[in-house]
């Protein structure tokens, strides 16, 4: 349904390495590096870096990312990666879902303000 998604980030470079670590045990990796932009994925960006230095959001803006994971040692890795690079938590890997089909979920805040999470669903 969704083809790809872009975040604001002030500094184009330190985002692109946060990502780079953070995003490898979901599978993404950086396919495209231009001067302004960065994206990621796995056979074509689906996650895009842009640099929009001045127009960061308000910390936890209400909306979030949710990426998907191969499983639930990914969502630990995704998180653990977060916060060493300098990401803060927003909710540490455990069970979620509550409402809907249960699932493992982390939540971060990147160093930007951006809050993604990463998901693994049980399998049908």
């Amino acid at each position: 349904m969704i083809d790809h998604v872009s975040i604001p980030v002030a500094d184009l470079e330190r985002s692109a390495a946060f990502y780079e670590a953070v995003l490898a045990p979901l599978g993404l990796t950086r396919l495209v590096t231009r001067e302004r932009t960065v994206g990621f994925g796995k056979r074509y960006p689906e996650f895009w870096l842009n640099l929009r230095p001045g127009t960061l959001p308000a910390a936890n803006p209400g909306a979030h990312i949710c990426l998907r994971a191969p499983d639930a040692d990914a969502v630990r890795a995704f998180h653990g990666a977060a916060i060493r690079l300098g990401g803060t938590d927003d909710g540490a890997p455990g069970d979620r879902g509550a409402a809907m089909t249960a699932y493992v979920g982390a939540f971060i805040l990147d160093p930007d303000g951006n809050k993604i999470e990463a998901a693994a669903f049980p399998r049908p």
